[in-house]
C-alpha cells in the first residue's frame, strides 16, 4: 500500500485531512514544517498536541525545519515586493515554493507518493492532466492561492476537503475525540504578528532595503491633497486609513514610483480596465485557452468576465469590460472556466486604470 504524507499545520483543516485518510484505511504519515523565524511560545506551539493526536491515530509525525528556506523563498520576496511598490500575495508563493515545493520533496523522500493538505480545493483528471478546481465550499475555496502550483506538482497532491464544508470538518474532529492544536482560524499572513507595516519596516531595515519616503498625494487634475507617508503603505483601491481629508471619499488609483506620487480619485472615477502578468502557470496548453474567461484578481473577489490575450514572455493580458474595482501589482490573476476549473494563474505586473 502506498503511503500518503499529510501536511499538518495545527489547524482543524489539516487535522481533518489526516484523520479522514486514516479512517479510509490509507497508510499515512504526518509532516509539520517549522516556517516562522521565531519559535512560538509553549502555549502556541502546535507540535506537542500534534504528537498526541498522531499517537492516538497510530501515525508517525515528522517535524521539518524549513525556517531558512521560508525566509529566503517567502519572507524576503514579501519585503522586496513592498519596497518595489507592489502588494504581494505570500500565501500563493508559499504554496508553490514551500508546501508543494520543499515539503512535497520531503514527502517523496520519505517514500510517500502523495502529499495531502487541508486546502479547500478540488483536483480533476482530464486527458492525462491534473486540473485544479474550486472546492464545494465556496466560502472557503482556496484554489486561487494554489494557482501558481505547477501541474506536475499537483499530480502528487491530494485535497481531502474538496467536497467538505468547514462546519462538518469541525464536527468530525470533535466526534473523533481529537484536540485541535491551534483552534483559532488564521485570517492573515502567518508570519506577520499583527499589523504588516511595522513588520515590513523592520524587515527592510534589517536587509538594508529602502522603502522610499513621503511624497505628494494628488488628484488627477494635479490638486494637492496632502503628503503620503511612502508609496509602499498604500494599495490600489484603498480608501480607509490614508488620513486625507476631502469633501468626498478618495481611493488610491495609482502609485507613481517615478516622481513618488500617490494618485487619488473619487469612487466614480475608480476602475480597472485590465492587467498583465509575469510568466504564468498554465493548467491547459496556452494555445487551447478560450478568448473569453472568468477571472479572479483578488481573493474572495467574484469571478468577472474578461478577454484573454497571450503575451510573448509567457504571461497573459486581461481586458475587463465594464471596468472593475482594481486589483494591485503583486496580486494573483487566476483564470477559471464555467465549471470552476483553473485555466491559468500569474502574478500581476502591470494594471491599466481608467483615465
Amino acid at each position: 500500500m502506498s503511503t500518503i504524507a499529510v501536511a499538518v499545520s495545527g489547524g482543524v483543516d489539516s487535522l481533518y485531512a489526516l484523520w479522514h485518510l486514516r479512517q479510509q484505511g490509507h497508510s499515512v504519515c504526518a509532516l509539520h514544517g517549522l516556517f516562522l523565524p521565531n519559535q512560538p511560545a509553549p502555549e502556541c506551539d502546535p507540535v506537542p498536541q500534534l504528537r498526541l493526536n498522531c499517537q492516538k491515530l497510530g501515525i508517525d509525525l515528522h517535524v521539518l525545519d524549513l525556517r531558512h528556506e521560508f525566509e529566503r523563498l517567502v519572507i524576503s520576496p514579501f519585503i522586496a515586493a513592498y519596497a518595489a511598490g507592489h502588494t504581494p500575495n505570500p500565501c500563493a508563493l508559499c504554496n508553490a515554493r514551500i508546501k508543494f515545493g520543499l515539503l512535497l520533496d520531503a514527502a517523496l523522500g520519505l517514500g510517500a507518493e502523495q502529499l495531502a493538505t487541508g486546502h479547500y480545493a478540488r483536483l480533476e483528471q482530464e486527458a492525462g492532466r491534473t486540473r485544479l478546481a474550486a472546492a464545494a465550499d465556496s466560502h472557503k475555496d482556496q484554489s486561487y492561492f494554489l494557482s501558481l502550483v505547477p501541474q506536475e506538482r499537483l499530480a502528487h497532491a491530494l485535497f481531502p476537503l474538496a467536497r467538505v464544508h468547514k462546519d462538518d470538518a469541525r464536527l468530525a474532529i470533535a466526534q473523533a475525540g481529537l484536540t485541535v492544536p491551534l483552534p483559532k482560524e488564521s485570517q492573515d499572513v502567518c508570519f506577520v504578528p499583527q499589523e504588516y507595516r511595522p513588520f515590513v519596516e523592520a524587515g527592510a531595515a534589517a536587509r538594508g532595503i529602502s522603502l522610499g519616503g513621503a511624497g505628494a498625494a494628488l488628484l488627477p487634475d494635479g490638486t494637492y491633497i496632502g503628503e503620503h507617508k511612502g508609496l509602499w503603505r498604500y494599495t490600489e483601491g484603498q480608501r480607509k486609513g490614508m488620513g486625507f481629508a476631502w469633501k468626498e471619499p478618495l481611493f488610491v488609483q495609482h502609485k507613481e514610483r517615478e516622481g513618488n506620487v500617490l494618485r487619488l480619485v473619487p469612487r466614480a472615477a475608480l476602475g480597472m480596465l485590465g492587467c498583465r502578468t509575469q510568466k504564468a502557470n498554465y493548467f491547459v496548453p496556452p494555445a487551447l485557452l478560450p478568448h473569453k474567461v472568468l477571472a479572479r484578481l483578488r481573493y474572495r473577489q467574484a469571478l468577472m468576465p474578461a478577454t484573454l490575450s497571450l503575451l510573448p514572455q509567457g504571461g497573459f493580458a486581461l481586458s475587463l469590460l465594464p471596468p472593475q474595482f482594481p486589483s494591485a501589482v503583486g496580486q494573483i490573476a487566476a483564470l477559471y472556466d464555467e465549471q470552476g476549473r483553473l485555466l491559468a494563474g500569474g502574478i500581476i505586473e502591470e494594471i491599466t486604470m481608467c483615465s
